[in-house]
């Protein structure tokens, strides 16, 4: 593994909000503060034993604003794009012999103010985007016409994920909630069902026991307003068993201090968190699944916490750090910082896995390059079909107390008589909201507190990586620990 900051003038020295990789092509789309999208091409390194570089395509120019958030559509043909004052973009692909080019296919309007998140259906017909102005939209993007409005959280939403097996969506809010939506199908006069998501789990607090006294208190499970990111990308599993929830604020006792957190759902219980990675010296903001599946190693140890026949990597980024995870280790496979002066924004893997990309406020981002088969050999997954067991294995390891979520009282017995029926069937993921903030007020919080120790001197400079090495000399080995939660 080789990496680092690649120190070009990535948006004009401006801030690097969003990226991600194109499905099929491998290209790398940028967009920030300076109104573009710009498209690059990622060249190797490993023969010369170097970090990997990139080479600039084009630009893709409409916005009048800082662009917030980008995302290829899963088939690779069309691009959406959403930024400040509520626009949002689907560019589409036009192949020709000797290049490709994007164009702009249609322009959503209704979001009154900036739109912070977008996530595409599996099936590319829809796009879900979360707003500034409070709502979550799902756009029919043939149409080119708002599906449906979710409103119900009460501050900024800056994350949305849309499950892979089209079964639930989740937005996560600076309301401090996280909520998690179900498809059930309205049949119209004709007999053709209309997609309908109707709000299943409202997660929010926690019930913790005082010690010995049987009186519990409510903790609140995600950090409030003040944190200084406008973005909680949330991401699910490839396959759908898990739902990875960033922002997280736990408490192990009342009176202890609160740790920050990742949220890990599973799709067999969408109420209330499975585990939490806990650890982070920062509060995490965006969090990514690999998209490939590998073969699982074969280790005889009975540390890891999820019984998958394969092995899922991803990773999560706090404001100064990233940590990779696979799902057959306890412990980070690799921890990354001293990367950049300013917060980061956003995390996106290649399709073949063979690279890792994060943005940054500071105008630069990062490339880490992974050699052949280092992560693993890549296996096939089966989506559409039943999920795989993603129940978490009890360990010895220390437990947190019960985490109960509140749901609203006349969710409750829909919710209840849902999940037997279903989720006994289909285990599903879930997401937790996190909480918002002027732009303005993030960029100067930023600038002044998030500021990391080292940035890498020359490019060609292997990028530091720790293996179940924690950031902080303190506690921290222990509090990096994954830890199961009781029933």
């Amino acid at each position: 593994m080789k990496g680092g900051t690649i120190q070009i003038s990535w948006h004009d020295g401006k801030p690097v909000l969003t990226l991600d990789f194109h499905p099929i092509s491998g290209l790398l789309a940028t967009a920030g503060a300076d109104y573009d999208i710009k498209l690059w091409l990622i060249n190797s390194g490993q023969a010369e034993k170097k970090v990997p570089s990139v080479s600039y395509q084009s630009s893709l120019t409409y916005h009048g604003c800082a662009v917030n958030t980008i995302r290829f559509s899963p088939s690779g043909e069309l691009l959406a794009s959403g930024a400040d004052g509520g626009e949002l973009i689907i560019w589409k692909l036009h192949p020709s012999e000797t290049n490709q080019s994007w164009k702009v296919h249609k322009s959503l309007s209704f979001h009154r103010k900036d739109v912070l998140d977008l996530q595409w259906s599996p099936d590319d017909a829809y796009l879900i985007s979360g707003s500034v102005d409070n709502s979550c939209i799902i756009w029919d993007v043939n149409k080119g016409s708002v599906h449906q409005i979710l409103d119900a959280h009460c501050h900024y939403v800056q994350g949305v994920a849309w499950d892979p097996l089209a079964k639930y969506v989740a937005s996560l809010s600076s309301d401090r909630t996280c909520r998690i939506y179900a498809n059930k199908p309205q049949t119209k006069s004709k007999g053709v069902e209309k997609m309908n998501y109707v709000c299943q789990h409202v997660i929010m607090k926690a019930d913790q026991q005082r010690g010995d006294e049987t009186k519990t208190i409510k903790t609140h499970l995600f950090h409030d307003e003040t944190l200084p990111s406008f973005f909680r990308r949330l991401s699910w599993s490839p396959d759908g068993s898990f739902l990875l929830i960033p922002a997280g604020s736990f408490k192990v006792s009342p009176t202890s201090e609160a740790v920050n957190a990742t949220y890990v759902f599973s799709r067999k219980d969408l109420s209330r968190p499975a585990l939490q990675l806990p650890g982070a010296s920062k509060p995490v903001v965006v969090v990514r699944f690999c998209p490939v599946a590998f073969k699982l190693r074969g280790s005889s140890s009975e540390e890891g916490f999820f019984k998958l026949p394969y092995r899922l990597v991803f990773a999560i980024a706090t404001l100064n750090s990233v940590y990779i995870y696979d799902t057959e280790c306890v412990a980070p496979i690799a921890v990354l910082a001293g990367l950049h002066y300013a917060a980061i924004t956003d995390i996106t893997w290649s399709p073949n896995a063979s690279y890792l990309a994060l943005s940054s406020q500071d105008g630069y981002c990062t490339l880490v390059e992974f050699e052949d088969k280092e992560l693993g050999e890549a296996v096939s997954i089966s989506v559409g079909k039943k999920p795989v067991d993603g129940e978490e294995k009890k360990h010895d390891l220390e437990k947190g107390d019960e985490l109960m979520t509140e749901t609203t009282p006349d969710e409750s017995k829909k919710q209840a008589e849902l999940e037997q029926n279903e989720e006994s069937k289909q285990p599903l993921p879930s997401k937790i909201t996190t909480d918002g903030k002027e732009k303005e007020h993030i960029m100067q919080k930023t600038d002044d507190e998030v500021m990391t120790e080292t940035r890498h001197e020359e490019e060609n400079q292997p990028l530091q990586s720790k293996v179940n090495t924690p950031v902080s000399n303190k506690p921290a080995r222990k509090r990096i620990t994954p830890m199961a939660i009781d029933p």
